[in-house]
């Protein structure tokens, strides 16, 4: 299956004269990591995250940016500010975005294919509500989700994408899916990028978990065959939390 990766998204959280020195608490945290470790940030603090990424394992990721190379899109980042800063992954279409910032499937597609053009490592988020849920129609909604996602991108591209499942009620809520369900989508998606492209594009992509993965359920999480990391929120501020789960990320 695709290659563990254990990426934080700090979310609105962390100043900048914090960022250095926190990178280097975690790069110290998971040093003989089996994986690959990412700190996803805000925006004001990609370059001391970068700076303090040196030399290290760690790799930095930012948590949008936008679709067009340059214009009058005032507040907005495009990828060349990020790649020039260093950067390596971005997080796109995660929840709050789409709940808060009113992202759309197609938007999605657009920075998917932006990231991928400019050799941005995208980490696309995808995930049902609780309400969907209990409708029974999570697959559905995924499928969608996927599938717009991918609109217009090559097999060879696809495999380069990292899918994170964060069901929407397991995130920040304290409530996690249960290793099984976890399992069950992210099986599920692994199967709709089979059908989309071939077997071993499907194989080839990072699946993550996301939704209150935490160090006390993290190992029995990844020990599930189509889960290959995790998109890892409130425990990812805390180096000794976040460290325990790239551990159990063998």
């Amino acid at each position: 299956m695709g290659k563990y990766i254990i990426a934080g998204n700090w979310k609105m959280n962390k100043l900048p004269s914090e960022t250095c020195a926190y990178v280097k608490e975690v790069a110290a945290a998971t040093a003989g990591a089996q994986c690959e470790v990412v700190c996803c940030t805000p925006f004001t603090n990609l370059a001391e995250a970068v700076k303090g990424a040196q030399g290290t394992h760690v790799s930095i990721g930012a948590e949008n940016l936008h679709f067009e190379d340059k214009g009058a899109y005032t507040g907005e980042v495009s990828a060349d500010m990020l790649l020039d800063l260093g950067v390596k992954y971005v997080i796109i279409g995660h929840s709050e975005r789409r709940q808060y910032f009113a992202e759309t499937d197609e938007t999605v597609n657009l920075k998917v294919r932006k990231a991928l053009e400019k050799g941005l490592i995208p980490i696309l988020c995808v995930g049902e509500s609780l309400e969907q849920r209990e409708a029974g129609i999570t697959m559905d909604l995924i499928t969608i989700q996927i599938k717009k996602a991918f609109a217009g991108i090559s097999a060879d591209d696809a495999a380069k994408v990292v899918i994170a499942y964060e069901p929407i009620w397991a995130i920040g809520t304290g409530k996690t899916a249960t290793a099984e369900q976890a399992e069950e989508v992210c099986g599920a998606i692994r199967g709709v990028l089979a059908g989309l492209y071939d077997e071993s594009t499907a194989k080839a992509v990072t699946i993550q978990y996301g939704g209150s993965m935490n160090a006390g359920n993290a190992a029995e999480l990844l020990t599930k065959p189509n889960i290959d990391g995790g998109l890892i929120g409130g425990a990812s501020l805390k180096s000794a939390d976040f460290a325990k789960i790239v551990e159990a990320a063998k």
